[in-house]
């Protein structure tokens, strides 16, 4: 008769489940990163899917939402509003978690900084391979993807998961955080800023950063050093 692990033994080894298994290996940033590469590829050719994406977007543009709130949402993926929100959650994180003697309380914080960082070092470089032109009205050319939702994406992303495991509700912080970023790729689109494919690049590109960094940001909290048990 096979008997369950002794509740009060050692902790189960670093990169190892809690039954002593390897954590399962998941797919999810591969699957984000190829629709990406295949959208990507869609937009560089001339092909069918491109050309409904600037319909889409030649539909939305000016409608339906009223222009200032339009502007209002776009504003929200610039980095002067959204990293000064993921700078205070990452500040007030680590400073909890220090202060409750969380095991590894830098990890959390020092991920979302991470993802962050990681966003201008991707978007710059495909803005200027893809080098897409700009919507009617729109100057220039290296839209695709949309660098606005990428740093909304990956900062409030971000964000949420780390206030996941500190709010009573953390099902209503992630739809929020949902519905701000749609909110943001809408306004882009309506004001003309971006095409449709560049706001849905961008979410594929910041979810895959964001669940290579779901794990430690999802360990916002721990159990103090003074309460690990010992062998």
């Amino acid at each position: 008769m096979r008997t369950s692990p002794d509740p009060g033994g050692p902790p189960a080894p670093s990169g190892t489940t809690d039954s002593g298994r390897p954590p399962r290996w998941w797919p999810g940033p591969l699957v984000l990163g190829a629709l990406f590469a295949v959208l990507t590829w869609q937009v560089v050719r001339d092909t069918p899917l491109r050309r409904l994406d600037e319909r889409l977007g030649d539909g939305l543009r000016g409608g339906p939402l009223p222009r200032p709130f339009a502007e209002l949402l776009a504003d929200l993926g610039n980095m002067t509003v959204a990293l000064p929100v993921l700078a205070a959650v990452v500040a007030y994180t680590a400073r909890r978690g220090r202060r409750a003697g969380a095991e590894r309380w830098w990890a959390p914080p020092l991920a979302a900084a991470g993802a962050m960082a990681a966003v201008p070092l991707l978007v710059v470089p495909l803005k200027v391979a893809v080098d897409r032109g700009a919507p009617p009205g729109m100057d220039g050319s290296g839209y695709y993807p949309s660098g606005h939702t990428a740093t909304a994406t990956v900062a409030y992303g971000a964000a949420a998961l780390l206030l996941a495991d500190r709010v009573r509700a953390p099902r209503a912080l992630a739809l929020a955080c949902v519905l701000v970023n749609l909110g943001v790729g809408l306004g882009l689109v309506v004001r003309g800023y971006h095409w449709p494919a560049d706001v849905v690049a961008s979410w594929l590109l910041g979810g895959a950063l964001l669940l290579v960094a779901a794990r430690p940001l999802s360990r916002s909290t721990g159990r103090s050093s003074s309460r690990t048990p010992r062998c």
